[in-house]
């Protein structure tokens, strides 16, 4: 089997490339290692920047988003008992949130590709990525039983922290930055409307707790807990008390209960693979890099990524000039690490340490009080939260 763009993985990062690179014109395979089902259902992030709508929006994958995604203009900070909104729109010159689950993004862009697009092989499992540094690397993958190889002139990883693609980096070129947090997100669905028609992210002396929806009838909430909690230690009353104590504000604000369909913990860690390309084979998404949830930017730094793939192997195509795949790392990168900051700063904002001190937490309050009294200081929030500019 032989294309022009080998792409390992079909989350929303595989599967929108795929879609950008048939309106431009340019074949490719898409290896999925799950089925089908399993592809849709997986739940996963669900804030989408205004870039990342844009970018759907054209490829012409945004008529269900349009229809039945939640636009937000705002999210709520809460700390102190007191409610803090910030307008997104108001502060970045338009700019806003979609609310819109990945599990829909992968669905859209599935229907498209499986329609209009090149094949989409489920349950073909990438083995290795092999010659990456030719003008002839190949992918090794088993399909019904038997072992194949698909031929490329590139390769995209987009296979997430776990796949074969970053591993066919040499260790010796390869630079790994992370950190691990001592906490995780305790997260839950529940069958009831959201209690707010944004956001909520809520600093407590608790831990931090964030208030977000699936649509209009199903909740989406998550609690700071320890690192290595078992979701099913917490009773769901137990964990509606806990949301209840850290929502608190002095208004009489309430917190509407329902029926949970699911818990689970989410561990919280940062991580950046440096370089993003060896030789044809570009890593794109978790398989490169990975940000705390808090500040919503896991799957738009994948779109990001493919983006910058799409629009550099377009150029070569057009003008035979390389230059932009040959920067394709660096480029991905300077978004990469203003992301990874954000997540950070949003992440030690909001979240109570272990070992906090009492400076520690007059040293949070005094950010979040800044944040709030400060136009400059929203503004760079609102600018962060929306998305940086895709280059």
């Amino acid at each position: 089997m032989r294309t022009t763009v080998g792409i390992i993985g079909a989350g929303p990062a595989g599967l929108l490339l795929a879609r950008l690179l048939h309106n431009a014109g340019i074949d490719s395979v898409v290896l999925e290692s799950r089925d089908r089902a399993y592809v849709e259902q997986r739940q996963r992030a669900g804030i989408l920047e205004q870039g990342t709508v844009d970018v759907l929006r054209a490829a012409g994958a945004g008529e269900r988003m349009d229809r039945e995604g939640l636009r937000h203009d705002g999210i709520e900070l809460r700390f102190a008992r007191r409610r803090h909104r910030v307008d997104f729109p108001a502060l970045t010159g338009g700019s806003s949130v979609m609310v819109y689950a990945q599990t829909e993004v992968c669905k859209d862009l599935i229907a498209l590709q499986l329609k209009e697009g090149g094949p989409l092989l489920f349950e073909a499992e990438a083995l290795a990525v092999e010659d990456a540094t030719t003008d002839r690397p190949k992918v090794r993958f088993r399909h019904e039983g038997r072992e194949e190889v698909l031929e490329c002139d590139y390769v995209v990883g987009c296979d997430g922290f776990w796949g074969v693609s970053r591993k066919a980096v040499p260790a010796e070129l390869s630079r790994v930055f992370e950190r691990t947090y001592p906490f995780g997100w305790l997260g839950i669905l529940a069958d009831v409307a959201p209690s707010h028609d944004e956001l909520v992210y809520a600093r407590h002396e608790r831990g931090f707790a964030l208030l977000s929806m699936r649509s209009p009838a199903v909740s989406r909430l998550y609690l700071q807990v320890p690192d290595g909690t078992d979701a099913e230690e917490w009773a769901d009353e137990q964990i509606w008390d806990e949301l209840e104590r850290r929502f608190e504000t002095a208004d009489g604000w309430t917190l509407a209960r329902g029926p949970i369909t699911s818990k689970s913990v989410t561990p919280m860690r940062s991580y950046v693979h440096e370089p993003m390309r060896h030789g044809r084979l570009f890593l794109a998404g978790d398989a490169a890099h990975i940000v705390p949830p808090t500040g919503a930017k896991g799957l738009n730094l994948a779109v990001g990524d493919v983006v910058t793939f799409a629009r550099a192997l377009t150029h070569e195509r057009e003008t035979g000039s390389s230059e932009r795949l040959d920067a394709y790392s660096e480029t991905c990168l300077r978004r990469v690490w203003q992301a990874e900051r954000f997540s950070y700063e949003m992440t030690t904002l909001l979240h109570r340490a272990p070992d906090a001190t009492p400076f520690d937490d007059r040293i949070q309050l005094a950010r979040l009080e800044r944040l709030t009294t400060s136009r400059a200081a929203e503004t760079d929030l609102a600018d962060g939260y929306t998305g940086f500019p895709l280059e």
